[in-house]
């Protein structure tokens, strides 16, 4: 074991970490307003004068696990309105496709125990265009691009900064930090740099009134003193004024009251751009403290500045601060080099990018719901209203803990299905995180007591895809496979029982009929469907969804095989394996038989569709082909032999019920016919309606890109699909960009984009499909190419059009970048990669969120490169495959 994986099992070196937000404004932990107004109840103005409640936000930020310290980055061109403390963006009313932040930023390096981490800020030194950034994206309308900071022209003649921040811990609680400045431009240009600390205001809501201390020490550091986190001192290399105020809320600029501290959170702000020494403390104390550095960086240059945040007192806090430093990088270095093993230099490049924007996505995500509806006892009571307004039905959460997070701009919260694809791919190195983050969703204090998992914070009722026991199985094999066949079922068995109340609440709330035909709502695509799904019941429409019911499928095998698993030491889980086994065969039998039209699956368009179920009697199939008719092909499994001689009470029970109704398992299985390695499949997916379905996947008119699959047909380019609803003209078009429909508040669009998850299951299910086919499956790929090939061939070539999103192409050039000449060509910028939130469904182009490496953090499972003396398919969590063959 190299010196990471040695820590990584050592909480106490995970005590410290990129845990602060990159936006806690805008945010619903944050809105007291009357009617649920999160975007106008706290702004990016107000951000700098606000104290916030539940949690902290920065610029590279660095906190303790329980947010009582923050660390963080500002910075000052002498030329902005404002000192530059936190990144800048739109909301939802002023993007014309949703909130977005507006910067550039990387997020470069990551150690799981953060005991290296690296990231980029680049600042222009001309003054940042805020007003011109909203004004021309709301002029813009939905068929019109963003407007990004990049399209300014602010950075064209690299007038700008790259400001490069890098940690390294001496110890678990002795961080070495190092701000390296490049000029970029042509002329020397000088800037504030203000290495800022605080303390999370704890102490203005009447439930403890300690306020802890930061102060300047004689021999000019800070230092820090808190109740619960104990003593702690900030050295500076090079000596600097250092400002003090407090971070409390400027009551007089915001609401025009008068300040209870007269030493508000903006004093430093204030004091730096306006002049004004009354909100500076001179005593040199506060709850908010910065280093102020005026320097100037000579044309190509650079600058470096060195600081230390550490218990107790140092003598010598810098004697071996530099070999530190160069130790933690060397031990990253190893800890990747070992991991990526028979990688191309582009493929880590990317792959090690990925990782690091995964790492520092985790944040201390703090919302307890019952009191943040009562109101604190120091401020005026809130309306009647709240009472009963948003997750008004949640208040048993109570969530303080470290979790990662899709976007900690544009997402700052979690999401349950997010957090299962980001857990299997924190199992490539830190399978312990990956298992502390599915189990957490099940605790008490987040799983409602019905069984619910809470969806995200904007509507924790709203519905996810029920993917938590796939991501458990998955990390548990992945593990496994790294301890050499040693998996934790502590761990498996865990989340088994508590998914048992999240498999009941499936099945009494989305499938109140009993007909084993379920309805999610819009289950996390968003804009996919024809109408928007979660509006049907008011009209007293039903959607019976074939990617509801198909979720349930694959959650049946998924729990199945986790139960076979559990029952191998204890054959008290056969019952439990059973009883999965057979829900999944009555889901099969209902798709087939509802309402006696052929089920969900279509025999003339040879696809799966949903149904609307009408008022009175009436059913019509919604046909599109998007990629709700795909996910049926998630809910496949395969059983060996050897597996079921472990388990010798299921097999019996299985052969029984299967021999009491042959039909059902004929329709979903092929449990009588083992292939040549005595192998059974499980599948939702009959092997004629497979490759049906697979000649619409693989067809480049259709569903297949150069960079993945769609998730809408492009067919629907040229030829909308058009229907009445309601008295109203309805339609769907492949849109292969950014949304143009304000559905959901049109910030993602599912009709035409390739998302890396679903995409991700596709080459799962493909390379299950291929464990029981074998090579004697071929088929035609692309379809029309009159070439043909084995399904783990075309899962392999899939995984490589992926990749082709991130990897350099033979011109040099990178799809995610799009057009922009000055990410594909200037070497400051285009070996620094995004990991968007979905990617443009004809050419790659990187869209939505931009720093969403929670569920796109998938790449770097795809890119890692096949174990030696693995099974073909056993490693499915981490999709392994020979990547270099080229099949076309």
């Amino acid at each position: 074991m190299n010196a990471e994986q040695k820590r990584i099992t050592d909480p106490g070196w995970k005590k410290w970490g990129p845990y602060v937000s990159d936006r806690q404004w805008g945010t619903v932990r944050e809105d007291y307003s009357r009617n649920g107004d999160v975007w106008t109840s706290t702004t990016h103005d107000m951000a700098r004068s606000t104290a916030w409640r539940w949690g902290e936000e920065g610029i590279a930020g660095i906190s303790d696990d329980q947010q009582l310290l923050c660390l963080a980055i500002g910075l000052w061109n002498k030329k902005d309105p404002i000192i530059k403390e936190r990144y800048f963006g739109l909301t939802n009313q002023e993007g014309n496709h949703g909130e977005d932040v507006k910067e550039m930023y990387y997020y470069l390096d990551s150690t799981p125990t953060h005991s290296y981490m690296k990231m980029l800020y680049k600042y222009p030194q001309n003054e940042y265009p805020y007003e011109w950034l909203v004004k021309e994206n709301k002029r813009r309308n939905r068929n019109e691009p963003e407007f990004e900071i990049m399209d300014t022209g602010i950075f064209d003649d690299d007038k700008y900064f790259d400001v490069f921040v890098e940690y390294a811990k001496a110890a678990e609680n002795d961080i070495l930090i190092k701000l390296t400045i490049h000029n970029r431009g042509n002329e020397a240009a000088s800037l504030h740099v203000l290495p800022t600390l605080w303390f999370r205001n704890t102490w203005a809501w009447s439930y403890d009134d300690y306020k802890p201390e930061l102060k300047l020490t004689n021999d000019g550091n800070i230092a820090i003193t808190h109740r619960d986190l104990g003593k702690y001192t900030f050295y500076a290399n090079a000596k600097a004024d250092t400002l003090f105020c407090d971070n409390e809320t400027n009551l007089e600029r915001l609401y025009g009251i008068e300040n209870g501290s007269p030493f508000t959170k903006d004093g430093i702000n204030d004091y730096l751009v306006h002049g004004d020494y009354e909100g500076i403390n001179i005593e040199a104390t506060g709850t908010k403290a910065a280093v102020n550095y005026d320097i100037v960086v000579n044309a190509g240059l650079s600058v470096t500045l060195r600081f230390r945040l550490a218990p107790g007192n140092i003598k010598t806090p810098f004697k071996d601060f530099d070999d530190l430093f160069i130790r933690r990088r060397i031990e990253a270095d190893v800890f990747y080099t070992d991991l990526q093993k028979d990688s191309q230099p582009d493929e880590k490049l990317v792959q090690r990018q990925a990782y690091a924007g995964l790492l520092w996505s985790k944040q201390y995500y703090y919302y307890n719901v019952d009191q943040w509806l009562n109101g604190d006892l120091a401020h005026p009571a809130l309306p009647q209203e709240r009472r009963f307004g948003r997750n008004h039905q949640w208040r048993h959460l109570n969530n303080a803990d470290i979790i990662s997070m899709p976007d900690k701009w544009e997402f700052p919260w979690y999401a349950s299905w997010d957090l299962a694809f980001h857990s299997v791919s924190f199992a490539g190195v830190d399978p312990s995180f990956a298992k502390q983050q599915l189990l957490l969703l099940t605790k008490e204090w987040y799983m409602h007591p019905n069984g619910q998992l809470p969806a995200y914070e904007w509507n924790f009722n709203d519905v996810n895809p029920p993917v938590h026991a796939w991501a458990t199985w998955r990390v548990y094999e992945i593990e496994k496979d790294n301890k050499n066949g040693q998996g934790d079922l502590a761990f498996l068995e865990s989340v088994f029982h508590k998914l048992l109340l999240n498999f009941s609440w499936w099945v009494n709330r989305k499938d109140a009929n009993g007909t084993y035909i379920f309805e999610g709502g819009f289950l996390g695509l968003d804009n996919i469907g024809v109408i928007d799904r979660n509006q049907l019941a008011a009209g007293g429409w039903r959607y019976e969804q074939a990617d509801a019911t198909s979720w349930m499928a694959m959650f049946s095998l998924n729990m199945m095989r986790i139960a076979l698993e559990l029952a191998i030491t204890n054959c008290v889980y056969q019952e439990m394996a059973i009883k999965f086994f057979d829900h999944f065969l009555y889901i099969g039998e209902a798709i087939e038989d509802m309402y006696d039209q052929n089920g969900l699956w279509d025999d003339e368009d040879h696809f799966f569709y949903d149904v609307l179920k009408m008022q009175g009697d009436g059913t019509k199939k919604m046909k599109v082909r998007s990629m709700v008719g795909l996910i049926p092909l998630f809910a496949v499994e395969v059983l060996n032999e050897k597996l079921l001689e472990q388990v010798p009470e299921f097999t019996r029970r299985l052969q029984k019920f299967l021999s009491r109704r042959p039909r059902v398992a004929g329709l979903v299985s092929k449990w009588k016919e083992k292939n040549v390695g005595q192998k059974h499949l499980l599948s939702l997916v009959p092997v004629y309606r497979m490759k049906k379905i697979l000649d619409r996947l693989l067809d480049e008119k259709e569903f297949l890109s150069d960079y993945g699959i769609r998730t809408l047909s492009k067919h629907y380019g040229l030829s909308p699909h058009t229907m009445q609803f309601n008295g109203s003209h309805v339609s769907v078009e492949y849109t292969p960009g950014e949304s143009t429909t304000g559905l959901f508040g049109g910030n993602s669009n599912w009709r035409g984009p390739i998302w890396f998850p679903l995409n991700y299951l596709i080459i799962e299910s493909l390379q299950c499909f291929h464990e029981y086919y074998t090579d004697d499956l071929r088929i035609e790929f692309p379809k029309g190419s009159g070439a043909y090939f084995s399904l783990k061939e075309i899962a392999a070539e899939l995984s490589k059009r992926l990749s082709r999103i991130f990897i350099r192409d033979e011109n040099g050039r990178r799809a995610v970048f799009g057009e922009n000449e000055k990410l594909q060509n200037d070497p400051n910028f285009s070996n620094c990669v995004l990991f968007h939130e979905y990617f443009h469904g004809d050419t790659g182009k990187g869209l939505g969120a931009s720093h969403q490496t929670g569920w796109t953090a998938l790449i770097a499972n795809l890119l890692q490169p096949a174990r030696k003396g693995l099974p073909e398919h056993g490693k499915r969590g981490t999709v392994t495959f020979n990547r270099r063959v080229d099949f076309l």
